[in-house]
């Protein structure tokens, strides 16, 4: 799954701090291998591959885990040490708790606890002893690390009840569903967090400290990309669209395949916030923006692998997803 993007917006979050810093974003996203004239293009994506390059090399150069979104500096290796120290719990909900109490231990604007009430389990973030004002994707990020982290601990996605944000719906809010894999999320609630099931902080941890160091080789790429075989219909969907782009079956077939009628799956995909049609176009993006950044395939032979029976038709699918042509996009990366 590493033909999975990321839009815009996330790029933008990520180098929001790095000129007080004394940094140039230019210089850093070239160092990812993404080119600086994708930041203008409001409908740019760029692979999550790229993503996570771009979020360690700004991470590594701010000497900040954080990426200037708290008071002070998030040191350099505070995440490796976190994962070490619950790597050898028994169980999530465990982990969890551990999580929370080691993070308590800095002033870094906000403040993470875990309860359980009644059948609801829930990690809330609150504000810390501080004014410094903290940015969406502060929240964001930590949210994100906290459910997919927890998700690879236990090698499956968790699915969520709810996930409630203090803040107004942003307009990237449609990214969410993707943050967090499909689930509800409700904007401008009394306090930030992720609500799930009770039961499933009895889940045992399902790696050890030798998949650890594999893992935090690449700690970002693999909480974006990884897959479980416990999957949302949206994956499920995805996963069935991505194995036959170029000769894509319709949403009648798909539902055959998944032992479902197509009312049922239009109405499990709107739960998790999409239709088949987004989904299809994703799939379709996605991997024509990975053929175009990671190959040397014509661009005819790339329209073909996206499920397009003309490279025209193909170049206008791919300037109205980002704004510029195919070949641009090739030339600007």
């Amino acid at each position: 799954m590493r033909n999975i993007s990321v839009g815009n917006y996330f790029i933008h979050a990520v180098l929001r701090n790095v000129e007080a810093h004394g940094l140039d974003r230019n210089t850093l996203l070239q160092a990812a291998g993404i080119s600086p004239e994708l930041l203008s293009q409001h409908n740019a994506r760029v692979s999550a591959v790229n993503f996570g390059r771009l979020q360690s090399i700004v991470m590594r150069e701010m000497k900040d885990e954080f990426l200037g979104y708290g008071p002070s500096r998030y040191v350099i290796g505070t995440w490796t040490n976190m994962c070490y120290s619950v790597i050898h719990c028994t169980t999530l909900g465990h982990a969890m708790a551990r999580y929370c109490r080691f993070y308590q231990m800095f002033e870094w604007g906000l403040q993470p606890r875990f309860e359980i009430n009644g059948d609801e389990a829930k990690f809330v973030i609150e504000h810390g002893n501080t004014d410094h004002p903290i940015g969406e994707y502060g929240f964001e990020l930590i949210m994100f690390n906290l459910h997919r982290f927890s998700s690879w601990m236990v090698r499956r996605h968790l699915p969520l009840i709810a996930v409630n944000l203090e803040y107004p719906a942003p307009a990237h809010a449609q990214e969410y569903r993707h943050l967090f894999l499909g689930q509800a999320v409700f904007f401008n609630k009394p306090r930030t967090e992720i609500i799930f099931h009770r039961s499933l902080t009895e889940l045992p941890l399902e790696q050890t400290e030798q998949s650890l160091q594999r893992f935090l080789q690449h700690p970002a790429l693999v909480m974006l990309i990884q897959q479980y075989k416990e999957k949302s219909w949206t994956d499920q969907v995805r996963m069935i669209v991505n194995k036959h782009l170029i000769d894509t079956p319709g949403i009648n077939e798909i539902a055959e395949l998944l032992h479902l009628h197509p009312q049922t799956l239009r109405r499990r995909l709107a739960q998790e916030g999409t239709t088949f049609n987004e989904v299809k176009t994703q799939c379709r993006h996605d991997t024509a923006l990975y053929h175009l950044g990671r190959s040397n395939l014509s661009i005819e032979s790339i329209s073909q692998r996206t499920g397009f029976s003309e490279s025209s038709a193909f170049t206008r699918a791919f300037k109205s997803w980002t704004g510029m042509t195919p070949q641009d996009y090739r030339r600007r990366m």
